[in-house]
């Protein structure tokens, strides 16, 4: 999913975000010092995020080394060493912290992923993120949702149509609405919202390939899996959270979105050492 250039972009900005005219603290440095630095986490989660740290560095000091124990996707433990680099000492300490929050946010991100996908396990449901993501660093959040267990919506608006309330008011209708997406884009996705079991009715209907249950009750989402018999992807949304996920998993839809994925994240607590 992560091109080069799409890494490498994010990473161009974000080091010139930080270093602006110049480091003048890593000047302090002897500027042919080497050194070497271990990276460890502090806490247990999932990692996430090692190309843009090789990203970081390369581009600072191609003469850089790093040496990996640790891949994306993998569980962590506290005290669990990631990664250590090797090289001049002012370019890793230039580097430090834009690799660092590279890493902490979206392993923050495939950690928080991870928990949500095995209160999950076993039930069949596949557990979705949104658009609800920091701008510009979509498609690194998407990945990292990946890298946790968790699965991807559209990425955007252009890749697949969800047909929500206010589309479905300006359009004339759920069925006028559905409509107008197989003309204006044959072979798209077509996703509607509803906000009750009527609607959900005229949604099967006009035979519309995913239905979206916005804020449905457990009793509402069992009622419309039996309406819908199969017919439609389910997907349940709103109001999810980690206390009632697994009931929610349990009446039987297909998918559950969950902004929460990609918008309330916490880093992952990580550390650099640096040895002279």
């Amino acid at each position: 999913m992560l091109s080069l250039q799409y890494v490498q972009q994010l990473v161009d900005l974000a080091l010139e975000e930080d270093i602006g005219s110049g480091d003048i603290t890593a000047e302090l440095v002897q500027s042919d010092s080497q050194a070497r630095a271990l990276v460890v986490s502090r806490e247990a989660g999932t990692l996430c995020g090692s190309l843009f740290v090789d990203t970081v560095f390369s581009t600072l000091d191609p003469e850089i080394s790093i040496e990996w124990f640790k891949s994306d996707g993998d569980l962590l433990e506290p005290n669990d060493p990631l990664f250590s680099v090797r090289g001049n000492a002012r370019n890793i300490l230039t580097g430090e912290r834009t690799a660092l929050n590279f890493l902490q946010l979206l392993s923050g991100t495939a950690s928080l992923a991870h928990r949500f996908a095995h209160q999950v396990s076993g039930t069949g449901v596949r557990l979705l993120d949104t658009r609800k993501t920091i701008p510009g660093l979509r498609l690194a959040q998407k990945y990292a949702v990946t890298c946790g267990g968790c699965h991807n919506h559209r990425i955007g608006l252009f890749d697949a149509f969800l047909i929500k309330e206010n589309h479905i008011e300006a359009c004339g209708g759920i069925a006028a609405a559905i409509s107008a997406a197989r003309h204006s884009a044959p072979g798209k996705t077509v996703e509607i919202e509803v906000e009750n079991l009527n609607e959900l009715a005229l949604a099967l209907e006009a035979n519309a390939d995913r239905i979206m249950l916005d804020n449905f009750s457990e009793a509402m989402l069992r009622d419309a899996v039996a309406a819908n018999a199969g017919q439609s992807e389910l997907e349940a949304s709103g109001n999810v959270t980690e206390h009632n996920l697994r009931s929610i998993a349990e009446t039987g839809v297909d998918f559950i979105s969950i902004g929460a994925l990609t918008k309330r994240i916490e880093p992952l607590d990580l550390s650099m050492r640096l040895e002279s």
